[in-house]
């Protein structure tokens, strides 16, 4: 017998950089973590807390000094634990996205969190914008575990057609898919997977070797 592997719809890819600024100015007309810190100094300049547009030129770069764009999708199950210690993270905005039976209880947790440099955003995704953001994200968090062991989790397989490196948690099967420091990163905890991103977020060139 052969194992054949899904692979992602056509449409999970990188997200050119143009699309991503308007992707941010969009989702920041509605959520504070997408709007630019500082206004820039030409009112005609738009900014995001990613990137910015030239008035003149129209051509869109990203900022220096942006924080890092970490997304993960979620059932809301009472099995996913999902807060972080953010005391020792490096800036960071987390787009949690999903629906299930306990988003209203952990959106609450986090609001009620005192994190320095992590500002967390549970967003409702119009259809077509969910692989856009993950085109334009830095980092996949992966927090799906299978209960028989044996599915492996489809949204890794959108993260890796939008060429996004990802941090999963462990369990039976997931080496078939995500091989610890090849294509990902394996944790077991939140503080290993606190320690991965801090150690994405100061040597960036780890997220090269993994996407």
């Amino acid at each position: 017998a052969v194992t054949v592997y899904d692979k992602p719809a056509s449409f999970f890819k990188e997200t050119p950089l143009d699309m991503q600024h308007r992707l941010f100015m969009k989702l920041g007309g509605m959520h504070s973590p997408f709007r630019a810190r500082l206004e820039p100094e030409d009112p005609a300049t738009e900014r995001s807390a990613f990137t910015e547009r030239y008035a003149g030129s129209g051509l869109v770069t990203r900022l220096r000094e942006r924080p890092a764009l970490l997304v993960s999708s979620t059932s809301w199950t009472e099995f996913e634990q999902l807060i972080l210690d953010g005391h020792n993270l490096p800036s960071l905005v987390c787009v949690i996205t999903g629906k299930g039976p306990l988003r209203e209880y952990y959106s609450r947790l986090i609001q009620r969190k005192c994190f320095q440099h992590v500002q967390v955003c549970t967003p409702w995704l119009e259809a077509e914008d969910y692989p856009l953001l993950l085109g334009s994200a830095d980092l996949g968090v992966c927090l799906h575990t299978s209960s028989s062991g044996l599915d492996l989790p489809m949204k890794v397989v959108d993260m890796f057609g939008c060429c996004l490196p990802v941090c999963a948690v462990n369990f039976k099967c997931l080496h078939e898919l995500v091989k610890h420091e090849e294509n990902g990163l394996v944790f077991e905890d939140s503080e290993e997977l606190a320690a991965q991103l801090s150690a994405l977020y100061f040597f960036p060139d780890a997220f090269l070797k993994l996407s």
